[in-house]
């Protein structure tokens, strides 16, 4: 594995560059061995979920975050010094929030989430 880029692709993650994000992990998750492989995959589509959900895309943002949880489960509690259970839970609760969310008020709840500070997107913690 690529310390530097997966770590550059977590830091991403983490100041919200989730399309940058996805592009470093991909380069990584096309070269993984199989048993990473879902690891990196679930983490990427975790991002393109948060790039759908900042495009006011309810349903890219829906179910990318869906199949990420499910790829990440496996890996929990910790794995590549990543707090997978901290990240599958912050994922979880924002899938269950979107799924009470009108998609045709998604841009509303967005900006009003941002507008008062509230943390909307999930973060990766070391572990």
């Amino acid at each position: 594995m690529d310390f530097f880029r997966f770590w550059q692709g977590i830091e991403q993650f983490n100041q919200g560059d989730f399309y940058a994000c996805h592009d470093t992990l991909e380069a990584i998750w096309m070269e993984a061995i199989a048993v990473d492989r879902n690891f990196y995959q679930g983490i990427l589509q975790i991002a393109v979920a948060c790039y759908h959900l900042e495009n006011y895309n309810w349903r890219g943002a829906v179910i990318l975050l869906g199949e990420g949880i499910r790829r990440i489960q496996d890996y929990q509690p910790t794995y590549h010094g990543i707090d997978i259970s901290d990240l599958w839970q912050q994922s979880y609760q924002l899938l269950q929030t979107l799924q009470q969310v009108d998609p045709a008020q998604l841009d509303t709840f967005v900006e009003e989430h941002l507008l008062k500070g509230e943390k909307l997107f999930p973060s990766i913690q070391n572990s």
